[in-house]
């Protein structure tokens, strides 16, 4: 356990962060989780829609340095050739 009073204001810090980054993490995953329903679906307009409401969200989690920068920039890249895929 902690002895000094800076480690023991960092663990707080640490577990408030925790908390926030876990809650957008999941933000993130039902964002992208809509997505997939909707190309499962076979709803292009619906998939397109759920996908330009994910973008920002998936954005902000790399501004907040909850998800890689490349990771997203994959995950956009797959789901909207997918997309884009389902009018062909």
């Amino acid at each position: 356990m902690a002895h000094h009073k800076s480690a023991k204001k960092r663990i707080r810090q640490i577990e408030r962060r925790t908390k926030v980054n876990s809650a957008r993490r999941s933000r993130i995953r039902t964002f992208v989780k809509k997505v997939e329903e909707a190309i499962q679906s076979g709803d292009k307009d619906r998939a397109a829609e759920a996908f330009r409401a994910a973008q920002p969200e998936m954005m902000r989690g790399v501004n907040k340095g909850v998800i890689h920068r490349n990771t997203v920039a994959r995950r956009l890249s797959r789901l909207s050739r997918r997309i884009n895929a389902m009018g062909a």
